[in-house]
């Protein structure tokens, strides 16, 4: 049984869209950064199903985060 701790918000698990498999999102806490996602330009990729579904549940790379991304990009902040 897993329990919500409200700090976690109401998102703790979703489908991996190359799968379609219930995949639990990542947490900072136990998972580490640099297995699950890396970076493509101003694109966050998901390595592993943990990856690919925080991106997609969490709505990563939403077009304006992509504006924002880019935009810090071109002011050398990014």
């Amino acid at each position: 049984m897993l329990f919500l701790q409200p700090s976690q918000g109401t998102n703790i698990a979703g489908l991996d869209p190359e799968t379609g498999d219930l995949t639990p999102l990542f947490n900072p806490r136990a998972d580490g950064w640099p297995e699950h996602f890396v970076w493509d330009g101003v694109w966050l990729r998901g390595r592993t199903p943990i990856g690919r579904t925080t991106v997609a549940v969490l709505d990563i790379n939403h077009v304006d985060s992509l504006a924002v991304r880019e935009a810090l990009r071109e002011e050398g902040l990014y």
